[in-house]
């Protein structure tokens, strides 16, 4: 094992200038995340100047047998955690040959509005709070709990200390310093209220960038999970009963709620969310409604609500924006298992281009 350990760890740069791109792409769950790897000739920095590459759909559920080739075109570059050197991650979206993007290609709907003149002029910023749960392998059951049986209630566990408290801190503390080393904006971690929950926080992040980096965060908690022999679960609602659920609560503001009387602003943003509220739950996760029961700080799915410091409002204004006049909100809806293609490029359709 330590010579395969030594393998692993060769610097390429050692001896050649090429280096190894892993391309990323999403399934057709949209949830599934894929990847393959490709020796390109050397370091590439821009992801325009990336070879477009392809992959066989009929194995991932977007293409069928006879017709089975699908694009894959790069949209952002990464630095690599796992290989280092200058190796890279490639974030990338799908096209038919014919250039169609997929229909599970929701990044190209998304960039058409965060690509709107009256978008990029508010520069919307999202920081999104991505609620994760881990399970042990073989069982399917939460990460420091005894199989076929429950920890003690909640309450000890949300940011919690100690060996009957905290259940996979070295993957998660691993995954804050690779998204680091990658180049992601991420911003923090915490424990969860729920034993084996964690949640990571990506942001502060402009237009379609933070989809990209909540994308790659994903993978590459999901190849730590696979190293450590753990599975990662985005369920919104991973174990019935009194145990608190999983979001994606996406923090937001644009440069008018940013600016002085931005919380006019905030609160006219709130009102539009009200009058699409059917149609961001549609997009806002699957079995979101197992979640959003109105209790364990979340709204009840079928009623819109807002408040201040309120974490059991559809909406939450945070106490600094409140006095301060201006700052920005948060989305409690999403699910922790929602696209932040989707979810990013509908708040800022909402709010900035609908016209009631």
């Amino acid at each position: 094992m330590s010579l395969l350990q030594d393998l692993l760890s060769i610097n390429l740069s050692d001896t050649t200038e090429k280096i190894i791109a892993e391309y990323i792409w999403i399934g057709g769950s949209g949830m599934d995340l894929r990847s393959k790897a490709r020796t390109l000739p050397g370091p590439v920095s821009d992801p325009s100047r990336l070879p477009k590459w392809n992959y066989d759909g009929s194995s991932t559920g977007q293409a069928t047998g006879d017709d089975s080739e699908v694009i894959l075109c790069p949209q952002a570059i990464f630095r690599d955690p796992f290989r280092r050197g200058k190796n890279i991650l490639v974030m990338c979206d799908a096209y038919t040959p014919a250039g169609q993007p997929i229909p599970t290609n929701k990044r190209f709907a998304a960039e058409k509005i965060f690509s709107h003149p009256d978008v990029v002029a508010e520069e919307p910023w999202y920081g999104i709070e991505q609620e994760y749960t881990l399970l042990q392998k073989d069982v399917n059951w939460p990460l420091g709990w005894p199989i076929g049986g429950f920890p003690g209630p909640q309450g000890p566990y949300y940011c919690g200390a100690g060996a009957d408290k905290a259940f996979g801190r070295d993957i998660v503390n691993s995954h804050y310093k690779a998204c680091l080393y990658a180049g992601i904006n991420i911003s923090g971690i915490n424990g969860e209220v729920m034993p084996g929950q964690w949640e990571f926080q990506v942001g502060p992040a402009v237009g379609i960038s933070a989809g990209d980096e909540l994308w790659v965060a994903r993978y590459i908690l999901e190849r730590i999970t696979e190293i450590a022999g753990v599975v990662l679960s985005f369920d919104p609602k991973p174990i019935k009963g009194d145990w608190n659920g999983a979001g994606a609560h996406t923090n937001y503001s644009t440069k008018s709620m940013r600016s002085d009387g931005g919380f006019d602003v905030i609160k006219k943003a709130i009102e539009k969310l009200e009058l699409r509220h059917k149609e961001h739950i549609a997009a806002y996760g699957e079995g979101n409604e197992r979640r959003l029961t109105g209790h364990h700080e979340t709204a009840d799915i079928n009623k819109f609500s807002w408040g201040v410091a309120n974490r059991g409002a559809s909406v939450r204004i945070g106490r600094d924006t409140e006095k301060a006049g201006k700052g920005y909100f948060e989305d409690r809806r999403p699910a922790s298992n929602m696209d932040p293609y989707v979810v990013t490029s509908m708040i800022a359709e909402t709010t900035i281009l609908l016209k009631p």
